[in-house]
């Protein structure tokens, strides 16, 4: 098992948001998270990476307990994070953020990492020295999926890769997404509300209402069921 979470408990101040979460990955496998806006699916993700703290429950990854591990620790460890919002350093190059991907890499590996990269997306190799801010917004996602994947790691934490994209791009960031699955044998889980989208690329999904786990399937039983979809997004 990639990482296990038993009855995980986190949020904000004295406010909590998540309640009781267990949740697993395999190796290799992509999972999706999903469910109404304030249901807790990117707190969990931040606790997962180390961003804030659990307040009780254990998370394990790779069999090892992480409870209290910084960003730092845990991406050492193998775990990358792709946070929704603004993705990339606007005024540093491409080169430069994918490196800012591997700063705890030795220079000597760092360069083969960025090689096995713009393999995945060699758009991006022929914008290397232009700033980041200036791609559009389908690059700028590809450039952070690029950044997160230098350090190659067991686990990438996907934070709503779709936010501003237009439904042209939002399918092919998807197709990418299973793409390097695909490739790397990287786990993967996924928050996201394009829920069509990302539970075609996904093995297992997790549905969140209230910050509890509402429900937990195969993707594929899911995808098709429109009364149950509505039922765990009202």
């Amino acid at each position: 098992m990639m990482l296990e979470i038993r009855n995980l408990e986190a949020g904000y101040g004295k406010k909590q948001v998540v309640f009781g979460l267990s949740l697993d990955i395999r190796e290799g496998e992509i999972v999706a998270l999903i469910g109404p806006n304030g249901a807790g699916k990117s707190t969990v993700l931040k606790a997962i990476c180390g961003l804030i703290p659990t307040w009780k429950g254990e998370i394990r990854f790779g069999g090892v307990p992480t409870n209290g591990s910084t960003p730092a620790q845990n991406v050492a460890r193998g775990m990358t994070f792709c946070p929704q919002g603004n993705r990339v350093f606007d005024e540093l190059t491409v080169m430069e953020n994918l490196e800012i991907g591997g700063f705890q890499l030795p220079k000597k590996n760092l360069k083969v990492r960025i090689e096995e990269v713009l393999g995945v997306f060699p758009v991006l190799k022929e914008r290397l020295q232009q700033e980041a801010g200036n791609l559009s917004g389908g690059e700028q996602q590809m450039l952070s999926l690029s950044r997160a994947m230098v350090p190659r790691p067991r686990l990438l934490l996907l934070d709503e890769p779709s936010l501003g994209l237009s439904p042209n791009l939002v399918a092919s960031v998807f197709g990418r997404i299973a793409e390097i699955g695909r490739q790397t044998g990287v786990a993967m889980l996924v928050v996201e509300q394009k829920v069509r989208e990302v539970l075609a690329i996904s093995q297992r999904v997790y549905s969140l209402k209230l910050g509890r786990v509402a429900f937990v399937g195969a993707s594929a039983s899911l995808k098709d069921d429109k009364n149950k979809l509505r039922d765990l997004f009202l």
